[in-house]
């Protein structure tokens, strides 16, 4: 028997509907009070993992502990300390707000004055007390997405599946979404997240596991993946075709676009790196530079040969 001690451990799952492998032996170990993400491809297995995880459905293979609790052994326990908010909002169109929160509190048995009190302090977290009183139906993308969070948090859950979570929404929904993470992780809560948007990852993951066709083919900090990918360079825009000739000379190795008077200089593009390159200029005039680093991006598509949205390789 695997022992206990993260909030959420899985070994070896294995998961195949007909012919298709849906997951080939897959083992994570998340720990309490963190954000992991789990990022992969379109059909990579990340619905499927997440409802594994959750006992939505079983593993043909494979243990999973979930605060201790075993998925198969003990369903009931498990869903009694998680919560789970998928990709399509699970919202009574019908019903107002505050409406929808109350359901809840009686789906989660609570006291009437509890759940009113609950009720009160999750419109209030998610910024939803101006609108609780108008028919879900009503409601943008970024609101009934926060309803739907708030829906989840109604039964205080210590490990909550976020699939997807802000698909769709538009930059200042999105944030706000980010926002309300941090605030639970900061109180103790663990987050799993599936996302298509690499800058979501590296906003809030604390670990970072890549998925493809079914197996883990990386996983760390985001820093760590990126560390693991080549590509840092420096850009230099010049004023005249004259300097940016007599940097490429200065700058062996170097890409030149004569069009946009740019030199693309291989580096680990640090402050160090830009100071030396600098230097070796001697006197020859640069307009303006950037710097780049790998990001999750990079990460995805030399893993995975794809886009973050599953495309064909680049």
């Amino acid at each position: 028997m695997i022992a206990t001690g993260p909030a959420l451990r899985a070994v070896g799952l294995r998961k195949t509907f007909d012919d298709t492998v849906a997951l080939d032996g897959i083992d994570l170990d998340v720990e309490a009070g963190s954000v992991f993400a789990l990022l992969g491809p379109n059909g990579a297995g990340k619905t499927t993992t997440v409802q594994i995880l959750s006992t939505l459905i079983r593993a043909d293979a494979g243990e999973v502990l979930v605060a201790g609790h075993d998925a198969v052994r003990e369903p009931d326990a498990v869903r009694h300390v998680i919560g789970v908010t998928g990709q399509s909002v699970a919202v009574d169109n019908l019903l107002t707000g505050e409406e929808n929160l109350t359901l809840m509190a009686d789906l989660n048995h609570l006291a009437r004055a509890e759940g009113r009190r609950r009720t009160s302090d999750l419109l209030e977290r998610l910024d939803l007390v101006e609108e609780s009183r108008r028919p879900a139906a009503t409601y943008s993308g970024g609101l009934r997405r926060r309803l739907d969070l708030a829906m989840t948090l109604m039964g205080d859950p210590q490990i909550i599946f976020l699939d997807e979570p802000t698909s769709g929404l538009d930059p200042r929904s999105r944030r706000t979404v980010w926002r309300i993470v941090r605030d639970l992780v900061a109180e103790g809560v663990t987050i799993f997240l599936t996302t298509h948007y690499l800058e979501e990852a590296d906003q809030l993951a604390d670990r970072v596991a890549l998925l493809d066709h079914g197996r883990l083919i990386a996983e760390g900090t985001p820093d760590e993946l990126k560390r693991r990918i080549p590509g840092g360079h420096i850009r230099l825009e010049f004023a005249d075709p004259q300097a940016l000739d007599a940097a490429a000379r200065a700058l062996p190795g170097s890409s030149t676009d004569e069009d946009a008077l740019t030199l693309q200089v291989p580096s680990e593009a640090g402050i160090g790196s830009l100071r030396a390159l600098l230097d070796r200029l001697d006197g020859i005039e640069v307009e303006r530079f950037s710097i780049h680093t790998p990001d999750l991006d990079d990460v995805f598509l030399a893993l995975t040969g794809r886009t973050e949205q599953g495309g064909e390789p680049l």
